[in-house]
């Protein structure tokens, strides 16, 4: 099986960082981004969290994420020594800036199956307006 070199590379930085910052777990689910003519859409892969456990702000033209996936919880009351870790967990913080405005009260956010998609309507801008001269 081949490797995938920017996946390797994400999972190196995690593991460094866990080295540089032990009490604070590094992870970053994998987002997509793309606009439609009339909005922004995002997913993002959070599987094992709830709705309580995201947490979403928009202010303009600025979205940021946030979230928290506790360490596994099929751990056994003894010693565990893990052999592979790929799974991340801890807090996440990501923010987007869009080159438009966004309708903050037309937002919605839904997470089905793991997948969190999150829908920016655009804010439709005002025609041009004809001055006339006198």
């Amino acid at each position: 099986m081949p490797g995938d070199p920017l996946r390797d590379r994400r999972a190196w930085q995690e593991r460094l960082e866990r080295l540089a910052h032990p009490h604070q777990e590094p992870w970053t689910p994998p987002i997509d981004v793309y606009e439609t003519p009339v909005s922004y859409v995002l997913t993002v892969e959070v599987p094992g969290l709830t709705r309580d456990q995201v947490e979403l702000a928009v202010e303009d033209m600025r979205l940021t994420v946030r979230g928290r996936r506790l360490e596994s919880q099929g751990r056994t009351a003894g010693p565990v020594h893990y052999h592979l870790v790929e799974r991340g967990f801890g807090v996440f913080t990501r923010s987007f800036e869009f080159a438009q405005k966004v309708d903050v009260d037309g937002v919605n956010a839904d997470l089905v199956e793991g997948v969190l998609t999150i829908t920016l309507p655009k804010v439709v801008p005002p025609p041009a307006r004809r001055i006339e001269v006198r």
